[in-house]
């Protein structure tokens, strides 16, 4: 995949629209809780700025549906202002994203300085990927850039169809770090590669797990996918969630797993409880059978232990998706030893988004891994091997 980036390009006096991936949440005060997405975007950003550009940067926040309150709701205001603090200089704000009045701010914009454009998602042509919104969007700009990884997954107007309306295009640093660890993980991994994948469903990581068996020297399964899993193999999983219309999928991609000589993990004891509270008592039980009346909420010691060792031994790991319940604490420790355990490897680890991601982040381990993806359902579909439109429009 051959992606033009941003060094290729001079920028100095263009106006070079970004579009950058913004959906961070907020508290109840209205201010940014979590700015990793507004810091991924920032070697970009400060690129066309020391390139003295003129910078417009576009994203969306949530998913409004055109009430009035959403527009207090979902406004991009916060994010002008955090990322005024990071950047450590004053950012534009324009009250919408295309019309008049963003055509002067544009038009006023100095060398160096950098304008945020209210959330594109007001514009339901944008979602659309509106032909007539995407000129609008594109009559903005010299230079179109994509730096949102985490939406190029949706053909939307600013994340694919401006693309044919400007002449200058390109990749962002954070885009191109996504497809070039992505990339390296699963279509040349250095071996052996062991993949981790964990989750509710076995029905949403189908492709994946499919992509990965005709790569993986070994997959370890966690999460509440293991139980359908375990199901599929006649062992007892108690009131464990399983997927009972899966079960001959499951059984399918284990004889594949087998055929391939892929080393298919599954988890031979569990942390369980009587139910799936932060309250319910925590019991470990040591074996691969789990008693009638207890529900697998995490992996045990013993299938830690194991994983763990998978991964110290690996050259690259590729990690999407929690072990359990992790989101209460009693249910936590599957997914933060995995954590733990790639960060001590001397692998090249790649975590493959969303709440595997978030987990790392909590773990304060992010610096430990080689590569922590932004984009949850942009990444599962990178390695599902699917075309990311807001990716294509971008190759040479």
């Amino acid at each position: 995949m051959a992606l033009r980036t941003l060094d290729a390009l001079q920028l100095a006096g263009k106006r070079v629209f970004i579009r950058v991936d913004f959906n961070v949440p907020l508290d109840e005060a209205g201010k940014v809780s979590d700015d990793r997405r507004i810091r991924a975007a920032l070697p970009t950003i400060r690129r066309a700025v020391e390139q003295r550009a003129k910078v417009i940067l576009a994203s969306h926040l949530g998913r409004p549906k055109g009430k009035p309150e959403d527009k207090k709701k979902y406004t991009l205001l916060p994010v002008a202002e955090r990322l005024q603090e990071l950047l450590d200089q004053e950012i534009v704000f324009a009250d919408d994203c295309i019309g008049d009045g963003v055509k002067k701010l544009v038009k006023e914009l100095k060398d160096g300085q950098v304008l945020l454009l209210e959330n594109l998602r007001f514009h339901p042509e944008e979602e659309a990927n509106d032909e007539g919104f995407a000129k609008e969007l594109a009559s903005l700009a010299d230079v179109w850039v994509n730096d949102a990884f985490g939406t190029a997954h949706r053909a939307h107007a600013s994340t694919a169809g401006m693309a044919k309306f400007v002449k200058e295009k390109a990749a962002g640093y954070l885009i191109q770090k996504e497809v070039e660890y992505l990339g390296k993980a699963l279509l040349r991994p250095e071996k052996p590669f062991v993949a981790i994948l964990g989750g509710a469903k076995v029905s949403d990581k189908i492709k994946v797990l499919e992509n990965l068996l005709a790569k993986a020297d070994a997959v370890c399964i966690g999460g509440a996918m293991a139980y359908t899993f375990l199901k599929a193999e006649g062992v007892p999983v108690g009131k464990s969630k399983v997927e009972e219309d899966k079960l001959d999928l499951a059984r399918a991609i284990l004889e594949k797993a087998k055929a391939r000589g892929v080393d298919f993990m599954l988890p031979v004891d569990h942390v369980c409880g009587a139910e799936a509270t932060a309250t319910a008592k925590r019991e470990v039980v040591n074996d691969r059978a789990i008693p009638d009346g207890l529900i697998g909420l995490d992996i045990g010691p013993k299938t830690l232990d194991r994983y763990r060792q998978r991964v110290l031994s690996a050259k690259t790991v590729f990690w999407n998706g929690p072990m359990g319940l992790f989101e209460q604490k009693p249910w936590a420790e599957g997914t933060f030893g995995v954590a733990r355990a790639m960060a001590e490897s001397p692998a090249v680890t790649v975590v493959g988004g969303g709440d595997s991601a978030a987990a790392v982040e909590e773990a304060g381990l992010v610096p430990k891994m080689k590569h922590v993806s932004t984009g949850g359902g942009a990444s599962l579909e990178f390695v599902e091997g699917r075309v990311l439109p807001g990716i294509q429009v971008l190759e040479s």
